[in-house]
């Protein structure tokens, strides 16, 4: 399983969309992708229109992203506990939470922001 980070979503469907071909590439060769709910609030906070949120909620339906619970919450928080230098990170720490929670690997376009989380696999 593959989640996206909110850059990896907004780069596949939006503007030239250019991560598109990576996601189309991911779910052609089986992975199942997926989106949490810190990604969500991301996605939906920024300036999206009709066919973008259209295009999400086709991929993405409102009822499989995956959720940022108690277990979720209290892994962040092991997280942040855990890292050098967490502040300001929290909600990328949360995305990595949900990811690391249910199995899967983070497909990001900003490698850095992740590469310090423990245990956190990035997708290519």
């Amino acid at each position: 399983m593959i989640h996206l980070d909110t850059s990896a979503l907004i780069a596949a469907l939006t503007g030239a969309r250019t991560a598109a071909p990576v996601l189309r590439a991911f779910i052609r060769d089986g992975f199942r992708v997926a989106i949490s709910t810190p990604v969500l609030y991301e996605w939906e906070r920024g300036p999206r229109n009709a066919e973008e949120r259209d295009a999400r909620e086709i991929l993405f339906p409102n009822g499989t992203v995956f959720d940022f619970g108690l277990d979720d919450a209290l892994l962040a928080a092991e997280l942040y506990r855990r890292m050098a230098r967490p502040r300001g990170r929290e909600i990328d720490i949360a995305i990595a939470a949900c990811a690391l929670a249910n199995g899967a690997a983070l497909w990001t376009l900003n490698p850095k922001d992740f590469a310090d989380i423990p245990g956190l696999t990035l997708a290519t």
